[in-house]
């Protein structure tokens, strides 16, 4: 007979089990909004949890609830998934590496861990090497995997030594630049939409992740405060004259600044899409995104003397080499304009026509 609910240690939040009348035990995620989900094995159990953290996010639990093979790739991830590295991570960066390692898992997942080789690695990177990014990514997981294989027995080194990243030939999203700030205001005017998630981007240089959640409530006397999702850093930024206007125009009956047409608020992917399209509307080049704002953000800063520590303090970057990029280049921009004016007026001075000597 299996164990009864009693003598379980408490469950993880919104489960909720019983002893059928054959002893066995049975638990479910019960959750407002999500439709209910049988899960597999015993609360904290590696597949247990596995299932339970695919069920809160909606997504079918076929694969983590399938029984795994001793050794398996399968058996790592789930592995994985319940360590205390992984489970220190924020929601939104969880998200990020479950997608990655479930597709390597899908292709990937009943091989054995003590076969994979340099080789192997090396392969499954190279094969996708036309999305650097993506690959250099991918890499990155899998050196969390081995080493958490490492670390359990399974292996005894770490297959991902020695596998190069793929060279990124890329500078990041594109700027904003002036002329095209200036462009996007002459299209959409005060009190639209488009205006105030411009202002909000621009006037903020902050995620769109933070973006989306902004609201009234953020801001005190004249300061708008919020912490940001991605790093946990609170960052206190200035309300300026045109952002204030720009809220003033926005109706009050959201508790977010910007929201959809349907009067819900955006997801971060969902505002980008909208975002890209009211950036078509006014004309613009494709390749201006939200991200490109918080660039412009730090470029405006940087090109108004402002030093590296104050970039960091508006953009809530963790490491200053980020922001001193910023203030680099437009040094480099001032100190070209100046040598170039000091060069035109020793030239001038140089070329001054001189009388004919009298013959």
């Amino acid at each position: 007979m299996g164990p009864s609910m009693k003598q379980l240690r408490r469950p993880p939040p919104y489960c909720q089990g019983f002893t059928d009348r054959h002893g066995k035990a049975r638990w479910y995620l019960r959750k407002p909004g999500i439709p209910c989900t049988a899960l597999p094995g015993l609360p904290w159990s590696p597949e247990f949890m596995a299932a339970y953290e695919d069920a809160l996010k909606g997504e079918p639990a076929q694969v983590a609830a399938k029984k795994t093979r001793p050794g398996s790739i399968d058996a790592l991830v789930v592995s994985y998934y319940q360590t205390a590295d992984f489970a220190g991570l924020r929601s939104s960066t969880k998200t990020t590496y479950r997608g990655i390692i479930e597709r390597f898992r899908a292709e990937h997942g009943d091989k054995r861990v003590a076969k994979m080789e340099t080789r192997h690695v090396r392969n499954i990177i190279g094969a996708k090497a036309s999305t650097p990014t993506a690959a250099n990514n991918l890499l990155r997981m899998i050196h969390l995997l081995m080493r958490h294989a490492v670390e359990l027995g399974w292996r005894r080194d770490d297959p991902t030594q020695g596998v190069r990243k793929i060279k990124v030939r890329s500078s990041g999203f594109t700027t904003w630049e002036e002329q095209h700030i200036s462009t996007f205001l002459a299209t959409h005017k005060p009190g639209t939409r488009a205006h105030l998630a411009f202002m909000l981007l621009l006037y903020t240089g902050q995620r769109r992740s933070d973006v989306v959640r902004m609201g009234r409530q953020h801001v005190r006397e004249g300061v708008l405060s919020i912490t940001q999702q991605k790093t946990g850093t609170t960052i206190h930024v200035p309300v300026l004259k045109p952002l204030r206007e720009a809220i003033d125009a926005t109706p009050r009956d959201n508790l977010t600044f910007l929201t959809t047409a349907q009067g819900k608020p955006f997801s971060p992917a969902g505002f980008t899409n909208w975002f890209r399209d009211v950036t078509t509307e006014a004309g613009l080049p494709k390749g201006l995104s939200p991200h490109g704002l918080r660039k412009a953000t730090a470029r405006r800063l940087a090109e108004h003397g402002r030093s590296a520590n104050e970039i960091m303090a508006v953009l809530g970057h963790a490491a200053l080499a980020e922001a001193a990029r910023y203030t680099a280049a437009a040094d480099r921009k001032r100190l070209a304009a100046e040598g170039m004016r000091a060069l035109e007026e020793t030239e001038a001075r140089t070329n001054i026509v001189k009388p004919a000597p009298k013959v």
